[in-house]
């Protein structure tokens, strides 16, 4: 895969020799000298990563590196310090900063390019449901995600390991801030990884007889762990190792032998990683919802009808079954809003559309179709059937009142209701026009005194 890298260290010969590696691998390469220049360049260009120098005059990579992260435009953007520091107290540093991988030089090319990979890979899993966000608090559909609050992050942790000792030294230097669990068996830790939900999986890579890159790969395939991050323990300067980890889809690694600091650093770096993308999918969803569904009721709107009853309408017409459809309108509403106020007319559909969710199939579909009318679409239903229904549901919603105002207003409501069925259908006939039938018989119960049933009658 290529990718765009923004590449910053204030000596030219630097830029330009990681400039000629990277476009060797086809990658679009932007080189600039400066940490000012990196964060302008970046807010700018966007690139899908930055390789970061940490020695550089006036503001050095720690300081660029936490004003990258501090920044809306560019928080997202993954950070590779690429240094000659070899300190693990640098590397705690980095990380510190908000940098996602800390490489020493001699960097090996083969482990640099596989490093850029897999971070532009995890980026741009996350872009598109940051587009879809923007997107949604445009419409104002969602709310504003606040990156810097981890209130409610969950830090539940699976340790995959076949060596007790080595488990119990990770638990050390996580400490009680974690709820950690461990597992040698792989099968077994594959069944706890499926069902428990966590929110980031320890993998040892020197397990013995079991092959552990085989192991992430089965994490990586399966649909309930496809999202949850892994983070690698590999042998120093096993490369070869790593390059394939990080081509499977592992998220990060700690190299032996192990440093607390910088485990509890690139734990912390995977969690936040993916509570953010966890609220981005949560917000997409709502946003989803919000788009189909009534506000007021929770039932679907008259936009998810117009697509799903086409679809059970031609259902009906292949399989021969039946497909009924209820129009149901509360009668004399506009006096429940005149007499009472808005507010008490929307408790009144809200009770309402509560006793058409509680009186109809999973899968039936309901939604509200107009102000204070609704439509209910019975699969498999002749119309007798479903004027049995449409009775029930007339009496339920007669006999109960509806108390308003904190119990000082009572009101009675009832409901007429029109019901078609695509027995009527001819070879022309449409879900369009099978809403029209039920319409048409609403309107003759509505004529004929309210608080009734009608079946359409050609």
């Amino acid at each position: 895969m290529t990718a765009r890298v923004l590449v910053v260290d204030d000596l030219e010969p630097n830029v330009k020799l990681l400039e000629a590696k990277l476009r060797a691998e086809y990658f679009d390469v932007i080189g600039v000298f400066s940490g000012p220049d990196a964060i302008e360049t970046a807010r700018s260009e966007q690139p899908d990563i930055i390789l970061l120098d940490v020695m550089m005059p006036g503001m050095d990579g720690f300081e660029t590196c936490r004003a990258l992260k501090s920044m809306p435009e560019t928080m997202h953007i993954p950070v590779v310090m690429v240094t000659a520091l070899d300190q693990q107290a640098d590397r705690i540093a980095g990380l510190g900063a908000g940098a996602d991988d800390f490489l020493t030089k001699p960097v090996e090319d083969v482990a640099l390019f596989a490093r850029v990979r897999s971070l532009t890979r995890l980026k741009m899993m996350t872009d598109e449901l940051r587009m879809r966000h923007t997107s949604g608090q445009g419409l104002g559909v969602v709310e504003n995600i606040d990156y810097n609050d981890y209130s409610e992050m969950s830090r539940r942790i699976l340790i995959m390991d076949d060596r007790e000792e080595q488990i119990e030294k990770l638990k050390g230097f996580l400490g009680d801030d974690f709820e950690i669990s461990s597992e040698s068996d792989p099968e077994i830790a594959l069944s706890r990884a499926k069902t428990s939900n966590f929110d980031l999986i320890i993998v040892n890579m020197s397990m013995e007889d079991i092959d552990s890159l085989r192991l992430c790969s089965r994490i990586r395939s399966l649909e309930e762990t496809r999202l949850t991050p892994i983070l690698a323990i590999v042998r120093q300067g096993d490369t070869r190792k790593l390059v394939r980890a990080l081509d499977i889809g592992v998220n990060d690694y700690v190299a032996r032998p192990v440093d607390k600091n910088e485990v509890l650093a690139r734990v912390n770096t995977q969690l936040r990683r993916k509570y953010h993308t966890d609220q981005l999918r949560s917000s997409f969803q709502a946003s989803l919802e919000m788009a189909v569904t009534d506000q007021l009721t929770g039932l679907y709107n008259r936009r998810y009808l117009a697509s799903h009853l086409s679809a059970m309408f031609d259902r009906a017409y292949w399989t021969g079954r039946s497909l009924s459809v209820l129009i149901l309108d509360i009668d004399h509403f506009k006096s429940i809003n005149d007499t009472y106020g808005h507010d008490a007319g929307d408790k009144v559909i809200q009770n309402f559309a509560e006793r058409i969710t509680s009186a109809i199939r999973g899968i039936d579909l309901a939604c509200r179709y107009g102000g204070e009318e609704f439509l209910i679409a019975m699969p498999d239903t002749d119309k007798n059937f479903a004027a049995i229904v449409a009775e029930r549901l007339r009496e339920d919603i007669a006999g109960e009142k509806i108390y308003l105002n904190g119990g000082r207003d009572v009101v009675e409501v009832t409901v007429s209701i029109g019901v078609a069925s695509t027995e009527e259908s001819d070879e022309d006939d449409t879900s369009q026009r099978l809403i029209k039938r039920a319409d048409e018989a609403l309107y003759k119960a509505k004529n004929s005194g309210r608080n009734k049933v009608m079946l359409f009658a050609a």
